[in-house]
């Protein structure tokens, strides 16, 4: 059912204005609540069919002794979420999440509503100057010879093997047929068998020492081999497990040499070699250009840093650290030593809260950034990233998922996000004074690393040099999880909260560190 929006006298009482938090109580008198039930009654009573009344002659009071329970609880729940609404515009609040709503205990129908609404707002930015910024553009242009390397890869890949002579054993780039039967104390296992399987022999397909042995066989040749299989194994019951493996080559096959002229271009359905390289070198300098941005978007991301300090709300920024802290957890349970991951991790957990408190900052910077300078995601653009994520869904749950973005506000901010997100970042781009220098990729990727040490230290007490492990690059924190639905207002662009700008690392065991 569908309450009528109508007026309500209620009372509001500020309890709270500390910072960025503020509380309120508001009282929804019981005559209010009775207006909307009589009214929803007046609307549903011609469609009533009771025996012994003509269709539409229910008296009012059967209908809502019929209905009253469900009339009343919507009636309430219209209310308080007008409440909210009117307290938002009243105060001219930009709520950062969704207001918690209390109603105080002992409430009963026919009684006033008394509720406490709390939430935290957004915090006032003043439009930051866009004067000053400086940035480098690191290109990295694309050579020949790395062309020609793509090429000889790719022809790599799609190279052909024939019959060898017979008695040839086999080397490291050849390719054996074989049957094998794998055994653990000598018992055999659960996928561990199979017949008729070609192996390159140095591609690292197998688990480790299983490819090696089988150098210097021959056709006709059985033997058994012994491996261990890696600790960090997927399956349980193997992990670590030294087991055998009985193997019958069936047949030694050599490689067949690739010729990298236009022939090969045209197994590959193209024209001519002339084309596959150009477009593989289109591969490689949108590979370059992608590195070249997220370079600047950091280096741009410290620049706004360094010169805005300002307080977030806390509830942002446990969504954001939640985030954060759910991704390391979640990698520290596939290290090999789960447990040590995991207390490293917890000793530095004030530090991610850290980083946590600067995506917001920074993501809020950027939107008011985009809304003072009318920055945008149009409505056609809107439809693409719906389309796009719509593909994930089956055909038949597409339009259902089309039907949830556009009813709910915060969802629709979450999709939106990105690219707004992007597009400010373009914005700012232009804005600043970029110089352009040729770098080696090298040169651009140490930049980039750079970038995300310097980043981390800003946020993290100077204890141990944690920036150095692996990190993720351009992690997407969700500063756009603020009220959506309460739309009351004057309310920032949603963004996610500056993607790139402080990066999560992984979360290795001690002696696992920055080798992965």
């Amino acid at each position: 059912m569908q309450f009528e929006k109508a007026f309500i006298v209620m009372q509001i009482v500020e309890n709270t204005n500390e910072g960025l938090k503020r509380a309120y109580t508001v009282t929804i008198t019981a005559k209010d609540i009775a207006a909307k039930i009589d009214g929803e009654v007046a609307k549903i009573a011609p469609q009533i069919r009771m025996p012994g009344f003509r269709p539409g002659k229910v008296p009012a009071n059967l209908v809502k002794k019929m209905h009253g329970p469900s009339l009343h609880q919507e009636a309430l729940n219209t209310s308080v979420r007008e409440a909210i609404d009117k307290v938002v515009a009243d105060n001219q609040l930009r709520p950062a999440m969704q207001p918690q709503i209390d109603l105080a205990e002992g409430y009963e129908e026919g009684k006033d509503a008394a509720l406490t609404v709390s939430l935290e707002v957004l915090p006032a930015i003043a439009a930051p100057s866009l004067d000053g910024l400086k940035l480098d553009r690191l290109v990295v242009p694309v050579s020949d010879a790395e062309v020609d390397e793509q090429v000889a890869k790719l022809a790599a890949g799609a190279k052909s093997f024939t019959d060898a002579k017979k008695g040839k054993k086999a080397e490291t780039g050849d390719q054996v047929i074989i049957d094998f039967v794998g055994k653990l104390n000598g018992v055999e296992f659960e996928g561990g068998s199979a017949q008729d399987t070609a192996l390159e022999l140095g591609a690292g397909r197998f688990i480790p020492g299983f490819e090696e042995q089988l150098v210097g066989s021959k056709e006709g040749e059985a033997k058994t081999i012994t491996v261990t299989f890696p600790a960090d194994y997927p399956a349980e019951n193997l992990k670590g497990q030294d087991a055998t493996f009985d193997i019958t080559v069936k047949a030694v096959k050599v490689a067949g040499e690739t010729n990298l002229d236009d022939e090969f271009a045209k197994t590959l359905g193209l024209t001519d070699l002339e084309q596959l390289k150009g477009l593989l070198r289109g591969q490689l300098e949108q590979e370059t250009a992608g590195l070249t941005r997220t370079q600047m978007k950091r280096a741009l991301l410290d620049q706004l840093a360094a010169g805005h300090d300002f307080d977030v709300p806390p509830s942002m920024v446990e969504a954001e650290f939640g985030q954060i802290w759910q991704q390391l957890t979640q990698e520290a349970q596939n290290e090999e030593d789960p447990a040590a991951a995991l207390k490293e991790i917890e000793d530095e957990k004030d530090e991610y809260r850290s980083i946590a408190v600067r995506r917001v900052r920074l993501g809020l910077l950027l939107s008011e950034i985009g809304q003072a300078n009318n920055v945008e995601v149009s409505q056609q653009e809107m439809q693409m990233l719906m389309a796009q994520a719509a593909q994930q869904y089956r055909q038949e749950d597409r339009q259902r998922f089309y039907e949830y973005v556009q009813q709910d506000p915060m969802a629709a901010a979450q999709l939106r996000a990105p690219l707004y997100e992007d597009k400010v970042v373009d914005f700012l781009f232009d804005k600043a004074e970029v110089t352009e220098k040729t770098v080696t990729r090298d040169e651009l990727q140490a930049a980039i690393e750079a970038e995300e040490t310097a980043s981390t230290k800003d946020v993290k007490p100077a204890k141990k040099a944690s920036a150095k492990k692996t990190q993720k690059a351009e992690p997407v924190a969700k500063a756009e999880k603020s009220a959506a639905k309460t739309e009351a207002k004057p309310k920032p662009e949603k963004v996610s909260a500056a993607a790139g700008d402080a990066p999560v690392k992984k979360a290795p065991a001690k002696k696992a560190s920055s080798k992965k």
